[in-house]
């Protein structure tokens, strides 16, 4: 979320048209921490020129429905609405129908995760609460620990303490 709390929207990114949408069936339970495993971007333009071409990737070479993510966060803590709340997503196999993937822009194996975009993702989460999108409590977990991947990088990994709890 920016500064004053916005979500960069799926109209103001330039975001295709999803082939469907599949609603969850009430709140999510679990939040699930990515890492786009790309250069970071810097800037609502290099942003969002990353989130097409990510977009056009899950799309085109995977074969999903949209972009896998509900929400994206730039290294500015800049929130993207990927799939939005309530919507079931295509980022953790078999482990999609009760949560919500938040992915941070960046490839964490190496960079650390700032302090500006853990921060907007508390945020992020603490709004899905207060709006009725997600339990409280709920599960936060990184993809590693629901599938065989690196997901969500070292440093983010070692980071997901300063995420939970925050409501």
């Amino acid at each position: 979320m920016d500064q004053k709390g916005n979500i960069v929207s799926r109209l103001e990114w330039g975001a295709a048209a999803p082939r469907q949408k599949e609603t969850l069936k009430g709140s999510a339970r679990r939040v699930v921490i990515h890492h786009t495993a790309l250069p970071s971007c810097k800037g609502l333009k290099e942003c969002k020129d990353r989130l097409v071409s990510i977009q056009r990737g899950h799309m085109t070479e995977k074969g999903f429905d949209d972009i896998g993510y509900n929400f994206l966060v730039g290294g500015d803590g800049t929130v993207y609405e990927g799939r939005g709340w309530g919507v079931v997503g295509a980022h953790a196999k078999g482990n999609n129908h009760d949560s919500v993937g938040v992915a941070f822009m960046g490839n964490f194996n190496n960079d650390t995760p700032s302090a500006e975009a853990i921060s907007a993702v508390k945020q992020l989460l603490q709004a899905g609460v207060s709006q009725g999108f997600l339990e409280q409590p709920f599960a936060l977990c990184g993809h590693r620990d629901v599938g065989s991947t690196e997901c969500p990088g070292k440093s983010l990994y070692t980071a997901l303490p300063q995420l939970r709890g925050t409501t």
